[in-house]
C-alpha cells in the first residue's frame, strides 16, 4: 500500500475536515495519520493517507481540481509505507518528550532546533503556544516536542547539556522518556 501526504491551509471555517475526508473516502483512501490546527484565522492540516497507486493518483488530481472550491492551498507528495518502515528499523532511535516554558522572546525554537540537529537528533513533532501568564499578563511561550534520540547517545549527558543550554537561556525545561 502506498501513501500520500497532504498539506492544506486556508481560512478557518466549519466543514473543511468533512469535505477533505469525504473526498478521500469516496476515492477509497484511508486516513492513517493527521494533524490539524487553527493558527491565527487560518486552518492547517496535514494528512497521511493510504490507497493503491491508481487511487492516490486520482485523489491527487481531485485535490488539485477542488482546491479552489475548498478554498485551500494544497500540496501533496506520494511516499511509501515500506520505505518508512525500513527507515524506522535502521535508525534505532528512542523517543523522548521535551517540554520548555519561558517568557516569550525571539529565537527560542531556533536555538532548541539547532541544539538537537547539531547532535543528529530528529524532531518528530513540535508544538508551541504563546499565552499571557496569570496575574501578570507577561507573554509566556511553551514548547512540547518529541525527539528521536539515537541509541548511541548517552541520555544523561544529553539531558545535562540540554538543561545547561536552557539555564543559559533562562528556560524551564525537561527531557523525559514518554509515559506508558
Amino acid at each position: 500500500m502506498n501513501q500520500l501526504v497532504i498539506s492544506a491551509i486556508g481560512s478557518d471555517r466549519p466543514g473543511i475536515v468533512n469535505e477533505l475526508s469525504q473526498l478521500i473516502v469516496q476515492n477509497n483512501g484511508n486516513i492513517d495519520d493527521s494533524r490539524m490546527t487553527v493558527l491565527g484565522g487560518e486552518f492547517a492540516i496535514i494528512l497521511l493517507i493510504s490507497a493503491t497507486n491508481q487511487e492516490l493518483d486520482s485523489i491527487e488530481q481531485l485535490l488539485k481540481q477542488q482546491a479552489s472550491n475548498l478554498e485551500l492551498s494544497i500540496i501533496t507528495k506520494q511516499t511509501s509505507e515500506q520505505l518508512l518502515s525500513e527507515k524506522k528499523l535502521n535508525e534505532k532511535k528512542i523517543p523522548y518528550i521535551v517540554e520548555v516554558l519561558a517568557m516569550d522572546n525571539p529565537g527560542i525554537v531556533y536555538k532548541l532546533a539547532d541544539f538537537f540537529s547539531s547532535r543528529e537528533i530528529n524532531i518528530q513533532s513540535l508544538q508551541t503556544d504563546r499565552y499571557p501568564a496569570p496575574h501578570t499578563g507577561t507573554q509566556m511561550f511553551a514548547i512540547e516536542m518529541v525527539i528521536a534520540v539515537p541509541q548511541s547517545i548517552i541520555i544523561n549527558d544529553l539531558r545535562e547539556e540540554f538543561l545547561d543550554l536552557c539555564d543559559d537561556m533562562n528556560l524551564d525545561a525537561s527531557i523525559e522518556a514518554p509515559r506508558l
